[in-house]
């Protein structure tokens, strides 16, 4: 074994991810127990890897750290594939995505125009990759009520080859 082929032998190796994640929402909920408040924290984290593949998680913890690790592995099981078109630039129609009272309206955009939305839901468009979209928030706009209906909305997206497939018809035709 040669001298520089050994393995890092710190403490803290940490491993390299193929997602990116965002925070999007840390939230201190408490309950009231003989003894006082209890204090706990709620994550809300969104991961994606910018290639179409995007999806959330919630963690509860009685620390920050904690919480955040759970709603990460929560929302690796949670993954979904978009369908990106245009070069993985945009969406491919229109789609709205409804969870509880937040509604989620998603537009498909031109070369150029960028994401045009807001807190929760640009974190969740952005770790999937989409480039060029407009969005608009109906509704409830709790964070957790916004990913849930923009993640909804995602996964009913459906490219003109899906489509052709389901049907069993040519691309031309239904075009």
């Amino acid at each position: 074994m040669k001298p520089n082929d050994r393995k890092p032998r710190g403490k803290f190796v940490k491993e390299q991810s193929e997602f990116e994640e965002k925070v999007v929402h840390i939230n201190r909920v408490s309950k009231t127990v003989k003894g006082g408040r209890r204090m706990r924290f709620a994550a809300l984290i969104v991961i994606g890897d910018k290639k179409g593949r995007v999806g959330f998680g919630q963690g509860k913890a009685n620390e920050v750290p904690d919480a955040i690790k759970k709603a990460k592995e929560a929302a690796k099981k949670n993954m979904i594939k978009v369908p990106l078109v245009n070069g993985f630039k945009t969406i491919p129609h229109a789609v709205t995505g409804i969870y509880g009272a937040g509604e989620v309206v998603l537009r498909p955009a031109a070369e150029g125009t960028g994401v045009i939305a807001g807190g929760p839901i640009r974190a969740v468009l952005e770790l999937a990759g989409v480039q060029d979209i407009v969005s608009k928030c109906v509704g409830s706009r709790t964070p957790i009520n916004s990913v849930h209906a923009t993640i909804k909305a995602l996964s009913e997206l459906k490219t003109v080859n899906s489509v052709a497939k389901l049907r069993g018809k040519k691309v031309e035709e239904i075009r």
